[in-house]
């Protein structure tokens, strides 16, 4: 996109020469010969970039300045040129937001390099700004999905608490979307302008995990050449998010514990303390409280960061939510394919449902890409999926023994007898297939479907096939 420039200079010459000087560059160029026709035309148009003369007859170049800053949401960068006689008003210019200025006469080359990186300043701002507003609106409530009681109160839990600076824990097995969650407590704050870091405390050893969360001073250690911030200063004003806070060695906890209380950093090799204000966020796949118990974690810092706990509920407890989920990871997939719609058959669904993901969310969105990648036909089907989730056993999470009791032997039998069915519908009533899918002997699912009323009408399906038919004439012969 052209970039778009308002020239403002009494010396009409010099307009006319900088027009030609910065139109052969590619940019769109208006002009303005004084303070009042500058501010009318900023009321009316949006500018990338200012170049304004400090002193005119109808007033200051400062006001034209302050005019942009005041009327143009988006930012503008503003270059002031003035004689060597008036640089204080120049660096004046600077205090109130000028990005430079440039003394006149001014050497060609040396202006069209600062006008270049003054609009490459902007671009990257607007570029940022663009990538921010992604990230808020990736991280909405909305686009975590979840409609189960458990989600929704999870939700409404995360959007109260989003507005505080108060330390969450984040509890959950691998895979529930514990990072995901504290990304929207981030975005949805007061501190979402600022940074979100993270850091897996259990992917590094002590003394990096150390220079990698306070920094360090140049020749603190073997290595160490240059000073370097820690994720604490860096995250200053914003958030900070210790996954994997369980891995945590005791010696790290002590130095996390001390931080924390404090509210400051000491680099390593330093002496000065440092300042910080940082919203920490911690989570976990691990049960800290049995590890307290078990002397491998701190009770005095597991209360530091339980100040607001948040338990993620894993996938197979909220089975309501996988069709809403399989919809989504596969419209998304779908899209990088080219696959305007993405049709799961209602056996493919109910073995996506009664799958028991141990790898909760992360392991369902891998399954739809892996099934979609190797897709092809109008509808996925039960045979379309991995073979793990196709052997799906029914999970016992949810059964309720009744008051009265229950014939275990007569509702074994029953759900045997349910499965049984479906595997031979599935293999088109083939028992040796059937009884595979089953993970049975042949022997087994023989005595089995004899038992539940199945042998005469699978004997008629094999009677049926090709192959079988083949076999009997040949033993007809044989004979």
């Amino acid at each position: 996109m052209t970039s778009r420039l308002l020239i403002v200079d009494d010396e009409q010459s010099l307009l006319e020469f900088l027009v030609l000087l910065l139109s052969k560059e590619g940019y769109e160029i208006e002009t303005a010969p004084n303070v009042t026709e500058a501010k009318e035309k900023i009321a009316q148009n949006r500018y990338d970039l200012l170049l304004c003369d400090i002193t005119m007859p109808d007033g200051n170049g400062l006001e034209v300045l302050e005019t942009i800053k005041l009327q143009q949401q988006d930012p503008s960068a503003v270059i002031m040129m003035t004689a060597h006689t008036s640089t204080e008003t120049a660096v004046e210019a600077m205090k109130l937001g000028a990005y430079d200025y440039i003394c006149k006469p001014f050497d060609v080359e040396e202006l069209k390099i600062l006008v270049k990186k003054a609009l490459e300043k902007i671009q990257l701002y607007d570029e940022n700004a663009y990538l921010r507003k992604e990230l808020e609106n990736r991280y909405t409530f909305s686009n975590i999905i979840g409609r189960s009681a458990r989600m929704l109160k999870i939700f409404a839990t995360v959007e109260k608490i989003a507005r505080t600076a108060s330390t969450v824990l984040v509890q959950g097995e691998s895979g529930t979307g514990k990072e995901l969650i504290a990304r929207a407590i981030h975005y949805n704050s007061p501190r979402s302008t600022k940074r979100f870091l993270s850091v897996n405390c259990g992917a590094l050893p002590d003394n990096l995990l150390e220079s990698e969360l306070f920094g360090h001073e140049r020749g603190a250690f073997t290595g160490a050449v240059k000073q370097k911030q820690g994720l604490f200063s860096e995250a200053h004003e914003g958030t900070l998010f210790l996954d994997e806070i369980g891995e945590m060695t005791p010696v790290m906890q002590v130095k996390l514990l001390r931080t924390l209380q404090e509210r400051t950093v000491r680099k390593v090799g330093g002496t000065r303390e440092e300042d910080i204000d940082v919203r920490v966020i911690a989570a976990t796949n691990r049960d800290l409280e049995e590890q307290i118990g078990e002397g491998e974690f701190r009770e005095d810092l597991f209360y530091r960061i339980n100040v607001i706990p948040i338990m993620l509920p894993p996938l197979r407890q909220r089975r309501e939510d996988i069709p809403l989920l399989v919809e989504h990871f596969a419209s998304k997939v779908g899209r990088t394919l080219g696959l305007e719609k993405v049709p799961f058959s209602r056996e493919a669904m109910r073995l996506l449902e009664q799958y028991d993901w141990p790898g909760n969310v992360r392991e369902l969105e891998n399954v739809v890409e892996r099934t979609l990648a190797l897709w092809s036909g109008e509808t996925i089907s039960a045979e379309d999926l991995p073979r793990a989730v196709g052997r799906a056993t029914p999970t016992t999470e949810g059964i309720v023994l009744p008051e009265d009791g229950i014939d275990l032997e007569v509702y074994l039998d029953d759900i045997r007898r349910q499965l049984m069915e479906q595997a031979l519908e599935r293999t088109g009533w083939v028992q040796t297939k059937a009884a595979e899918t089953l993970g049975m002997t042949f022997r087994s699912f023989r005595y089995y479907a004899k038992k539940a009323g199945f042998k005469g009408r699978a004997s008629a399906a094999e009677a049926r096939r090709p192959d079988t038919a083949a076999r009997s004439t040949e033993g007809q012969a044989d004979s």
